[in-house]
């Protein structure tokens, strides 16, 4: 089993975990919460799209960002329960807690009901609306896990699933989806599928070896145009949700610092680099907090 390269991290507070609690929080990915970031962001993108008073939105980003380290959490539990086998052969996955037999199926069984309980008790927070989005979107956290093996396009369940933020937070707000909403929600999708790619490129030689699918291994040394095509799409999205929103100019001019930033990550990107495809992947919490600042520009 190869074990040269892992982003495993049992530093940090992760690390000083009781002995019996770690390989848990390793499950949840504690240890690296850019993925829960991630997600939070376009939950957070919405609630400011929607522009209610100041002590509703920081009540709901609370939620939200609570929400989703646990849902994010729920996610990598049930990923790892459908590809632990698939995990074993994969340098960076091989010292994961299931594939690694730091746990077992029950013991994941058993804290997913914990992390989905806790979803929950987050969800009965919000309007009636945007509760059944919240139990609809477990359909795509239970299925996006097995996108991998059926099409060369899995980055793009991923970003329905993680997206799904854009959707849930505006109703919480708003009560309803509207025209800003959908495009906001268009462009998180062509965001995640370009982040996901430069993520994807961690694994594309072991993936070709278990036949695991991906844009990283579809698109292979064309990544540079195909991660401009969807960065731009998705920077010309959030300019269409501005105006149809009726966000002011200082919006669209806060979308000059996520676009240089995104144009910093199609221009370095070096898809044999696995460290520096990491370091570029997590350069996208710091896009999303830009984006979310030019929308609080925009409602000035």
């Amino acid at each position: 089993m190869a074990t040269s390269y892992t982003d495993i991290r049992t530093s940090g507070w992760v690390g000083k975990l009781p002995p019996a609690l770690l390989p848990y929080a390793l499950l949840a990915r504690f240890d690296r919460p850019i993925g829960s970031w991630l997600l939070f962001l376009p939950g957070l993108w919405s609630i400011l799209l929607a522009g209610l008073p100041a002590r509703p939105t920081a009540w709901l980003v609370l939620l939200f960002l609570v929400g989703s380290f646990i849902m994010r959490g729920a996610g990598c539990v049930v990923n790892d329960m459908w590809d632990r086998d698939m995990d074993r052969k994969v340098t960076r996955t091989a010292g994961r807690p299931l594939a690694s037999g730091a746990l077992r199926l029950r013991h994941a069984a058993g804290f997913l009901a914990l992390l989905l309980a806790l979803g929950l008790a987050i969800l009965l927070q919000l309007q009636p609306f945007a509760r059944w989005l919240g139990v609809g979107s477990l359909v795509l956290v239970a299925t996006y896990p097995l996108a991998k093996r059926v099409t060369w396009w899995p980055q793009m369940m991923l970003g329905i699933t993680f997206g799904f933020g854009a959707p849930m937070g505006y109703t919480a707000a708003t009560g309803r989806i509207d025209a800003a909403d959908l495009a906001l929600y268009a462009a998180t999708i062509c965001w995640i599928l370009g982040y996901d790619t430069i993520y994807a490129h961690q694994d594309r030689e072991d993936d070709a070896l278990v036949g695991v699918k991906s844009t990283a291994r579809l698109f292979a040394h064309a990544t540079r145009p195909f991660l401009a095509a969807c960065y731009g799409g998705a920077l010309a999205l959030l300019v269409l949700a501005g105006g149809l929103a009726g966000l002011g100019n200082l919006y669209f001019a806060g979308l000059a610092l996520p676009a240089a930033l995104l144009a910093y990550e199609v221009v370095r990107i070096d898809i044999d680099d696995p460290a520096l495809c990491l370091r570029l992947f997590k350069l996208n919490r710091e896009v999303g907090l830009a984006v979310g600042l030019a929308l609080l520009l925009g409602r000035i």
